[in-house]
């Protein structure tokens, strides 16, 4: 067969090794991201999954990034899209309402702007998965780290849980002088109500709201609760709120201190809390782009 095709016996053999070794290297990427979505997060899309598979192997593998998406595709490990989660905003009330403060805001520093918000998850109530309920999820974030700062699970969506999560969130500045913060959030009676604001301005933060229903209104905040429930969270089934509650505590760690962010120059949350100056983003934003001009020329 050699012969026929004008190759000799070392160059067949070279070929066979490379192409044992092309296997290893496809088995070597399945594992690493088994290993992942298993154990720590279940819907890390592929490019930050590449991201750690060099930032723990570094230069002793020939993989590059399109050849691992090529492999994610092949063995059928991309992620399909999640629906979108239903709404859980009530802003139909009679409390004060307040501007929307951060339309032309450049973050340059930690504990400059807090968002929050809030998501469902199902709790099972049977083994069989034909019946269910619900419990929500209060988080409140910095928006500068994306590091979550503050949450709390609850069996409603009476605002005790968002106070809750709040609280933790004011431990951090206790120890902090001249603060200049503010809280963003929708207009929801959780957010809105004397209990929440009162805490709010008995720390000097100013309050912010967004004017509208739009999501994007609250991107940020929206952004790190769908990737709490939509990926970390993804595909696993809790039948009690301590179960979730575990859960939830888990994956915020992993989130704060080992998920890397395309928005933080892919780094984790806490690493970014370390930093100061208008973080690099892997994507382009019009938006920043558009207020550092405008700032210059300021």
């Amino acid at each position: 067969m050699c012969a026929l095709f004008g190759a000799s016996k070392q160059a067949f053999y070279k070929h066979d090794d490379s192409y044992f070794s092309y296997l290893a290297q496809e088995a070597i990427v399945v594992e690493f991201v088994n290993e992942i979505r298993e154990k720590k997060d279940p819907g890390m899309g592929g490019l930050k999954l590449w991201y750690k598979f060099q930032e723990e192997l570094g230069d002793s593998t020939p993989i590059g990034r399109d050849r691992f998406l090529s492999i994610l595709f092949k063995y059928k490990l991309n992620l399909r899209k999640s629906h979108k989660n239903p709404q859980t905003t009530d802003s139909n009330h009679n409390l004060p309402k307040y501007p929307n403060l951060i339309k032309e805001l450049l973050l340059d520093r930690p504990n400059q702007l807090w968002v929050s918000d809030i998501t469902y998850l199902k709790i099972w109530l049977d083994e069989a998965k034909e019946d269910y309920t619900f419990c929500y999820l209060s988080l409140l974030a910095d928006a500068y780290t994306k590091e979550i700062i503050g949450y709390k699970v609850g069996k409603s969506l009476s605002a005790v849980f968002s106070i809750n999560a709040l609280d933790m969130g004011l431990e951090r500045l206790k120890h902090l002088d001249d603060i200049d913060l503010i809280h963003h959030s929708d207009r929801g009676v959780q957010y809105a109500c004397f209990d929440y604001t009162e805490k709010l301005r008995k720390a000097g933060v100013k309050i912010s709201m967004t004017e509208s229903g739009n999501p994007k209104d609250n991107a940020i905040a929206e952004r790190i609760n769908g990737i709490i429930k939509n990926e970390l969270l993804k595909d696993k089934y809790f039948y009690s709120i301590e179960e979730i509650s575990i859960a939830i505590a888990r994956a915020i760690d992993f989130y704060n201190n080992e998920r890397p962010h395309l928005s933080l120059d892919m780094m984790t949350p806490a690493q970014a809390a370390m930093e100061s100056g208008v973080i690099r983003k892997r994507w382009h934003s019009y938006r920043e782009k558009y207020l550092q001009i405008a700032k210059s020329e300021y």
